[in-house]
C-alpha cells in the first residue's frame, strides 16, 4: 500500500473517518472526511482498496459505506449483464479466417 503514504488523510485523526452513527455529529465527521478526500491524490487507490478488501465502515476513497455498497451492487449487475450478453457464436481471431494480406476478418 505504497499510496497510503501520499494520502491526505495520514496526518489527520483517524476518528474523523469512521463517525459512530448516522445522523448529527456522525454526518458532520462524514462530510469532513470527504472534503479531506477530494483533495487527495490516491483518492482512486483507496477507494479502490476499500472495495477489494470488503470495508464495511468508514470513509474511503471519498465514498461512506453504503456508496461503496451501491457501488459493488452496480458493478456486480454490470458483471452479470455484461457475461449474459456474451454470445460465443461470434467469430474471435482464432475462428476466424484472414482477409488477403490484410487483416481478420468479422
Amino acid at each position: 500500500m505504497e499510496w497510503l503514504r501520499r494520502a491526505a488523510c495520514v496526518d489527520e485523526d483517524p476518528d474523523l473517518f469512521f463517525p459512530v452513527g448516522t445522523a448529527g455529529p456522525a454526518l458532520r465527521d462524514t462530510a469532513a472526511a470527504k472534503r479531506v478526500c477530494a483533495g487527495c491524490p490516491v483518492t482512486s487507490d483507496c477507494l479502490a482498496f476499500a472495495l477489494e478488501s470488503g470495508q464495511t465502515s468508514g470513509v474511503w476513497g471519498g465514498t461512506d459505506e453504503a456508496e461503496r455498497v451501491a457501488l459493488l451492487r452496480l458493478t456486480t449487475q454490470y458483471a452479470r449483464t455484461h457475461d449474459e450478453m456474451r454470445d460465443t457464436s461470434w467469430p474471435t481471431p482464432s475462428n476466424s479466417t484472414r482477409c488477403g494480406r490484410t487483416s481478420t476478418a468479422w
